[in-house]
């Protein structure tokens, strides 16, 4: 019996290796038998240079580079054999990183991405993937190509400063020095977010209010942003503001999009097929998927539904476990998953869950193994 074990990771809890694990000792302890096969997961965001690290055997490596607010930190990329640049936004530029009376949309920059591509350029890139999500920037990207070379001048031909709201003051963008190694390689841009750059649906509407921006700043913020793509647009010959998850990650995905050539993906999409999980997925008796909060929002795109569509395009079931089931959980019955359960044995603090996720996460899935091996044998 073949087992694949396909979760996303418990945010503020768990990495996907870690919840990864917590289920296969499930597993293992109702049938040891078992042949089980981890597979970590994830849509784009936070955790996705783990995820595919623990898939591929890829090489870990860690750069100083600037967060958001232009401090150093220690950010982790991913290095893959094939020329392969994993590049997780949210490791230089996230919200997780900046604390909550710091946080500042108006003037927080991605610069710290850019850099994290200048050193993946420098190990030789042909290929970059480019998970967004998590992000505490609000820039369009344009920090991000700042560190590139790109120079975003105003009217006296100085360079404006960093962070969305400096954008309003852009007049003019020189691509002389725009590093030109990017011409022989591919961008990918791992998302689970389709928005467009501007607008009500857009970038600054729809995300910048969890990033700290009142009303009034999230509509400087938009034209800010508006404008860019205008100047862009006409430096390029074509405008990306519309083009799908341009608005990801407080708009670098627009920049990915007009500048880098990126072509958009879902994120659990790019992930799966690193780890190789519809090869695994054939002949397997069962999928076990999860994440820290299931509802209706996990049919938009989120790991537990990648999963499952690749599971059922193999005709295997899947069963998901979750830190919390929201409102609407159940319409994933109708999109391949089974059943779901959540993690919690009894009422408790959301601390202690947090802290001993991994304990019952392991008996969760014991339980859920010893219900479904006796089903499988008519015992029940």
């Amino acid at each position: 019996m073949k087992i694949i074990i396909a979760p996303d990771s418990f945010k503020e809890s768990l990495s996907a290796p870690e919840v990864a694990s917590a289920i296969e000792r499930g597993i293992k302890s109702a049938a040891p038998d078992t042949h089980v096969i981890c597979i970590p997961m994830a849509d784009g965001g936070e955790g996705t240079v783990d995820a595919v690290l623990a898939a591929t055997n890829g090489e870990r490596r860690i750069e100083r580079v600037q967060n958001a607010l232009g401090e150093p930190i220690d950010a982790a990329w991913g290095w893959l054999d094939n020329e392969t640049a994993v590049i997780e936004m949210a490791a230089a530029a996230g919200l997780e990183h900046i604390r909550p009376e710091m946080r500042d949309p108006m003037r927080a920059t991605s610069a710290g991405v850019g850099e994290l591509i200048v050193h993946a350029l420098n190990a030789g890139a042909k290929h970059i993937v480019l998970g967004l999500g998590g992000s505490a920037t609000n820039d369009a990207g344009a920090g991000m190509l700042q560190a590139l070379g790109l120079k975003l001048l105003d009217g006296n031909g100085k360079q404006i400063t960093q962070g969305g709201a400096a954008l309003a003051n852009l007049a003019s963008i020189d691509d002389t020095l725009f590093d030109e190694r990017l011409r022989n390689v591919t961008v990918t841009i791992a998302s689970d977010v389709n928005n467009p750059l501007c607008g009500d649906k857009g970038a600054s509407a729809i995300f910048g209010p969890q990033k700290g921006a009142t009303p009034q700043q999230i509509k400087q913020l938009d034209a800010a942003l508006s404008h860019f793509a205008d100047l862009s647009a006409k430096k390029l010959g074509y405008d990306k503001r519309d083009a799908p998850g341009s608005g990801a990650a407080g708009g670098l995905g627009f920049a990915a999009h007009a500048w880098l050539q990126a072509r958009f993906r879902p994120g659990i999409e790019v992930v799966a097929g690193i780890g190789g999980l519809a090869n695994a997925v054939q002949g397997a008796s069962l999928v076990i998927t999860g994440e820290g909060r299931m509802d209706a929002q996990t049919l938009l795109g989120k790991t537990p539904m990648g999963v499952a569509t690749i599971a059922k395009q193999a005709g295997v079931p899947v069963i998901a476990i979750a830190g919390s089931l929201g409102a609407g959980y159940q319409n994933l019955y109708t999109a391949g998953i089974q059943a779901a359960f959540s993690l919690t044995s009894g009422p408790m603090t959301l601390q202690h869950a947090c802290e001993n996720a991994a304990e019952l996460l392991e008996d969760r899935t014991r339980d859920i193994m010893r219900l479904w091996l006796a089903a499988r044998h008519h015992v029940i």
